[in-house]
């Protein structure tokens, strides 16, 4: 027991001793944009990477637009906007990365996609450089197999919308250090965030049990068994959940629904993963919920 906590003591004065100068963030979707914003907020120098300006562009007007509104709801509010904005800064290249203290890649869930950007993050990052992946599903120690440090990999699963959600589910892949741990953690303490430290499995605690729920209530859309109004207030009244399982899917994103659906059912080989057909029609459909203007619901309006 003695070695063990001491262990844990050294790991631990190393992590303080690792600089979170400059933060990487991959992927400037809604996650990505939320998660610069919860950076930027913080202090913190932040890297956004993405493949296009018009997609760079975008995610740094969602940043000011949330900005305004959140001072528009929080009278009090001490943040000042531009300070924030001045703080991110955008590219298409990875090579601003061999400035960065720590990672977090956010692309879509799809495995040869995470792969190729990993790639580029092993190649673009310095040699102490930690490695977050930001994904709903996919397991953490496959994707540390990717990397050459795969002890300095670890999944940290953000819920929607970053800036607002105190807390983040953080994954231990096979590999993964005490010390990266107790850095990740640091990180999102200097967020304002609590970490919740799981093992690693498809899904982890958060989405095994998200998305089986979510896929079940649109069965019983797509079986007219109830409203999708009517499925979400039940939710709401009789459990007390602040939003029902199809606006929840609605604001996750239907299309990222399916995928970490698709992975479960895939990993786990079990039918109660089965996505449901109307999913699938309706993310073929490009109803893909709040991002797209409709999905279980009419946002266009």
């Amino acid at each position: 027991m003695a070695i063990t906590h001491k262990a844990s003591e050294s790991s631990t004065q190393l992590a303080k001793a690792c600089p979170l100068n400059t933060i990487g963030v991959v992927g400037a979707g809604v996650m990505g944009a939320g998660l610069a914003q919860a950076l930027a907020q913080a202090g913190l120098r932040t890297l956004l990477i993405d493949t296009s300006d018009s997609i760079l562009g975008a995610a740094l007007d969602k940043v000011k637009n949330n900005l305004r509104f959140q001072r528009l709801l929080q009278k009090d509010s001490v943040v000042n906007p531009q300070e924030v904005i001045a703080r991110i800064q955008v590219s298409t290249a990875y090579d601003v990365l061999s400035e960065a203290d720590f990672v977090i890649e956010n692309v879509t869930e799809k495995l040869d996609v995470k792969s190729q950007v990993h790639r580029q993050m092993e190649e673009a990052c310095p040699a102490h450089c930690i490695f977050a992946a930001n994904t709903s599903a996919i397991p953490i120690t496959r994707i540390a197999a990717m990397s050459r440090r795969p002890n300095q990999v670890l999944g940290m699963h953000f819920m929607n919308p970053v800036p607002l959600k105190t807390t983040v589910e953080v994954i231990r892949g096979y590999h993964t250090s005490e010390q990266t741990l107790q850095v990740a953690k640091r990180l999102l303490s200097l967020m304002g965030k609590e970490a919740i430290v799981v093992g690693d499995s498809p899904g982890f605690v958060s989405n095994r049990v998200l998305m089986l729920t979510v896929n079940e209530a649109i069965f019983l859309l797509h079986e007219r068994v109830a409203a999708a109004e009517d499925i979400d207030a039940i939710f709401k009244n009789c459990f007390g959940h602040k939003m029902g399982p199809l606006e929840t899917a609605d604001l996750i994103g239907l299309d990222t629904i399916l995928f970490s659906i698709e992975v479960l059912y895939e990993e786990f080989k079990d039918s109660k993963f089965r996505p449901c057909p109307l999913l699938k029609q309706m993310v073929d459909a490009g109803l893909h919920g709040r991002k797209s203007g409709r999905g279980f619901y009419n946002y266009a309006d």
